[in-house]
């Protein structure tokens, strides 16, 4: 088969097995991305894969140079891409992009320990957690203040229940003409 009949087949592969995954995303028929993890979590990050022109024969272009991954040392992330490196050695010649994914999800512990847990995404949540807690919390809600003359027309306006009298709005015919 050629490459491009590989491609074909390990894409239409992808989309059905990856069907409503909220983690998978394509950006183009040969570059995907893969959320290892969950949104909160800290360790988690982003793995994006290139075919190509010769993928499978040749190696896909594995990247993690996403935002996502911006809380992630450097040195983490290239020990995460040098171990995807080993395993698209063995599978060179099939489709492996699932397989790179799936080891990925496999060995995400691995790969994130030494990562730190107090990144700034962590911080930023304690702080959006320990907002309520804090002195703004006890202030009770202030109603718009009005002046004498404000209340004044507003009760003009108002029948004795605070509603506007039917037709406060209609258009006068006359006056328009």
């Amino acid at each position: 088969m050629a490459a491009n009949e590989d491609q074909e087949m390990e894409l239409e592969a992808l989309r059905s097995i990856y069907e409503g995954d909220g983690c998978f995303r394509e950006l183009s028929p040969v570059s995907f991305q893969y959320r290892i993890g969950e949104n909160g979590d800290p360790k988690a990050f982003l793995i994006e894969v290139s075919w190509p022109e010769t993928y499978p024969q040749t190696a896909p272009i594995l990247s993690m140079d996403a935002f996502f991954n911006n809380t992630i040392s450097s040195a983490i992330k290239q020990s995460i891409l040098d171990k995807l490196m080993v395993e698209v050695e063995a599978n060179l010649g099939t489709a492996m992009t699932y397989t790179l994914f799936e080891y990925a999800k496999d060995n995400k512990e691995l790969f994130m320990e030494n990562q730190p847990v107090n990144t700034v995404t962590s911080v930023s949540n304690s702080i959006a957690i320990g907002t309520p807690d804090g002195p703004a919390s006890k202030k009770k809600d202030k109603k718009e203040q009005l002046s004498k003359t404000q209340k004044r027309k507003l009760a003009d306006k108002t029948d004795h229940k605070g509603e506007l009298p039917r037709g406060w709005n209609w258009v006068d015919v006359i006056k328009v003409i």
